[in-house]
């Protein structure tokens, strides 16, 4: 979600006359869109802002303004504390006002700062200008929810995105035929609770997200569809059953399952029990057996104790997943966990992560190498890294390399998986 607010960000500013470099010496403009998820996110911005300081007072001296912004979660959770700590700093911007961008630059440009972190109640999705049409690329992201309403106790998602909100189908149908005009092939849905999509449709009722899917596999271009990120209590049938229904709907599902231990997950407020997350994925399991799936963990939660910890282990074992992301606790300001006693030790988080990570990679090379022999179409995304060579996606999000012309790429091809490397796959084409 932060690519894709990136992207429009930039699409945002382009009708100022703003475009993207890749140098920050040569920016008029540096943006840093923040994450405020992971744990020092805030201590990270304000290092990376004493770098853009620097790039500035340089630029300065040479008779060059720069102006500085910071947009995204760590700007909706900091707020006027970003600019009294940061001075270098022109604008505060959180992810629900990206549509006021250009009109706060216009407004800092006279010298003005600006702090944009409520929660408008115009839609910025309809304030974002159309797609451009212009830019080629196979694959592209679309954010169809934002928010949580879950209020899990360690995550800060409904206090820095607010409320779940989900976009109107035409209008997510219209980005995508825009997307699949310039060439897009692969769309990903996104959304903070993106299986709690439910938009309201021109002709009165509400889409769920697997109609939502149906509809958008109509579009003739559009070859491949995936969503992320899920949450267990929202897969519902309807989406279940197009996993063995829809061919378009790729065969890779992102489901946090969090904790192993049903008392951990009580405590974390999840709303279901390890019992009922495996009964899920043998549903889902039961209409496409070759499904990947990929998780969060979370170690090191408050009261974890090493009898719960092995609860998630012996998850992990039972399941197998494809791909995952784990991470050790961290307390996130202003969330219900933050304030419960019986913190775990630091070094008691460290060597859990360790375990599970290197359970987690046995299971993701186990799964690699489950496709070895086997043929599988690949979305050619780019060129390699060596000469000749092309890269691409198999249904399962692996990365897959081959040697092939250049003009693969944007297609799709029939690839005979030879080996499975540490991080890729490798492939030959007959």
């Amino acid at each position: 979600m932060n690519a894709y607010d990136s992207e429009r960000m930039a699409e945002a500013l382009a009708p100022a006359g703003f475009e993207l470099t890749e140098a920050m010496d040569d920016a008029d403009l540096v943006i840093l869109n923040t994450c405020h998820i992971r744990e020092k996110a805030a201590e990270k911005v304000y290092s990376e802002l004493g770098r853009v300081r620097l790039t500035k007072e340089a630029r300065k001296a040479h008779g060059r303004d720069t102006m500085v912004a910071v947009a995204g979660c760590v700007a909706q959770a900091e707020g006027e504390e970003i600019i009294a700590r940061a001075p270098v700093v022109d604008i505060v911007v959180g992810p629900q006002s990206l549509h006021r961008l250009a009109d706060l630059v216009a407004k800092a440009s006279t010298g003005k700062r600006s702090v944009e972190t409520e929660f408008p109640a115009q839609d910025k999705f309809a304030a974002l200008p159309q797609r451009a049409t212009g830019k080629r690329q196979t694959s592209a992201f679309v954010t169809v929810q934002e928010g949580c309403d879950k209020f899990c106790t360690f995550c800060v998602v409904p206090y820095t995105r607010g409320a779940e909100y989900s976009r109107s189908p035409s209008e997510i149908v219209a980005e995508v035929e825009r997307l699949a005009a310039r060439g897009v092939r692969e769309v990903t849905l996104l959304g903070q609770n993106v299986n709690a999509y439910h938009g309201d449709a021109a002709g009165g009722g509400t889409w769920g997200l697997a109609r939502l899917l149906r509809r958008l596999g109509e579009i003739p271009s559009i070859a491949r569809l995936r969503f992320t990120t899920s949450h267990p209590r929202d897969m519902d049938d309807d989406l279940i059953a197009l996993f063995g229904d829809d061919e378009k709907l790729m065969p890779y599902l992102h489901l946090p399952f969090q904790a192993g231990s049903d008392r951990i997950l009580g405590a974390m407020n999840r709303k279901h029990t390890a019992e009922e997350y495996e009964g899920l994925i043998e549903r889902i399991r039961a209409v496409r057996p070759d499904l990947a799936l990929s998780t969060d963990v979370i170690v090191g939660f408050p009261g974890e104790t090493d009898a719960d910890f092995e609860d998630t282990l012996s998850l992990v074992r039972r399941v197998g997943f494809a791909q995952a992301f784990s991470f050790k606790y961290s307390a996130r300001p202003g969330t219900p966990a933050a304030k419960l006693e019986d913190q775990v030790p630091e070094a008691a988080k460290k060597e859990r992560l360790a375990a599970l990570q290197a359970l987690l990679e046995e299971s993701r090379h186990a799964f690699d190498r489950s496709v070895v022999g086997r043929r599988l179409p690949v979305l050619f995304e780019g060129k390699g890294r060596k000469p000749g060579q092309v890269t691409g996606r198999s249904p399962y999000l692996q990365a897959v390399h081959v040697e092939g012309p250049e003009a693969l790429i944007g297609h799709i091809a029939e690839v005979d998986i030879r080996a499975a490397g540490p991080n890729s796959l490798t492939g030959v084409m007959n």
